[in-house]
């Protein structure tokens, strides 16, 4: 298979297999990412922070905020260091750079999907994807 001369946007590009045998790592860390983005987002921490912040700096609500902060960053980190790209934390949708025809393209997978099954096109996205 010949590839494009363009040069790739990402470091690593993923096979059918590849991206296959990742999903039991990246199950398990995309319900991380998820727990502590709710963490994060949670308004009522939110509103308990603003509310003490002028005196004590938020206590418990801002080591929750803080905290959530720090392992969402961790988890995205880590998720970034495999090679995949996260596109939804909710729906922890992610997308695995590949080549296609000799072109890069991306293989789409979501939290719930039993296995990598679409592909879309490097500028087009979910609504777009494709069977492989």
């Amino acid at each position: 298979m010949a590839v494009s001369d363009e040069s790739p946007s990402h470091h690593r590009h993923f096979t059918i297999e590849e991206a296959g045998a990742e999903l039991p790592r990246l199950r398990p860390l995309l319900q991380e990412l998820r727990a502590a983005k709710a963490d994060l987002t949670d308004s009522e921490a939110h509103q308990a922070l603003a509310a003490a912040a002028p005196t004590n700096g938020g206590g418990a609500h801002g080591a929750q905020v803080g905290g959530a902060f720090i392992e969402v960053r961790r988890l995205l980190l880590e998720l970034g260091e495999i090679g995949v790209v996260v596109r939804d934390i909710d729906r922890g949708l992610i997308d695995f750079p590949a080549y296609r025809d000799g072109r890069e393209v991306y293989l789409c997978w979501h939290l719930g999907e039993r296995e990598v099954t679409t592909w879309h096109e490097i500028d087009a996205g979910f609504a777009n994807r494709r069977r492989l």
